[in-house]
């Protein structure tokens, strides 16, 4: 599955209308929500970002040795000032479109910067905390280049992918944290940099 996704050009800084996102039901009770170009102005947005953003490198532990993490990372928790207006804007935007549904607001901000195609994340749910045992939801936004974000059903199925960049929202909700996982996988082609911006309810990581 291939949603897509394009620049918008050379438009000032916002938000289009979340009505025109669309909602794709997965199994066991996930679903995920797609708006294409949901973020306008997004290279103006991935320069500030890019610029302007405290990121840090992470090491791991991995088996019997520490690995560098590979991607850079800055997290910004309840009360914390985001790094660009739109931002709080969108949080807040997702905050009310989706709260009848999530019955909370979006409160933290992690944002990850995939440099190039090495840069990546495993296959993984956002299961730390509440995401373990209660269906939440994490809503990205993404600028810079694409990059794709897979999906799959944790024990096997159809793999599911979405190119995210440019301003392209992604909102994983219901049991998808439990019961689908996802992952930035590394490619040997030449693609260009990404920042995605992970919006998360209290106690969900």
């Amino acid at each position: 599955m291939q949603v897509s996704l394009f620049d918008t050009g050379a438009e000032p800084v916002g938000l289009r209308p979340l009505t025109g996102i669309r909602r794709t039901t997965l199994s066991a009770g996930a679903w995920v929500d797609v708006l294409p170009g949901w973020l306008t102005g997004a290279d103006e947005v991935f320069g500030h970002l890019v610029s302007e953003v405290a990121w840090r490198a992470e090491r791991r532990q991995m088996y019997e040795r520490v690995v560098d993490v590979p991607r850079l990372l800055c997290f910004y928790d309840e009360g914390a000032p985001l790094p660009h207006p739109v931002l709080t804007e969108a949080r807040d935007t997702l905050s009310e479109w989706y709260g009848p549904e999530l019955r909370e607001p979006f409160r933290t901000a992690g944002l990850c910067y995939y440099r190039d195609g090495r840069d990546s994340v495993a296959w993984h749910g956002d299961t730390i905390g509440r995401g373990s045992r209660e269906d939440t939801m994490v809503a990205i936004v993404s600028v810079g280049t694409p990059r794709a974000l897979m999906l799959r059903p944790r024990g096997g199925g159809e793999t599911l992918r979405y190119a995210l960049g440019h301003g392209d929202l992604i909102v994983m909700g219901g049991s998808c944290q439990r019961t689908w996982e996802h992952a930035i996988p590394k490619t040997s082609k030449a693609v260009g940099p990404r920042i995605s911006v992970q919006f998360r309810p209290r106690g969900v990581r």
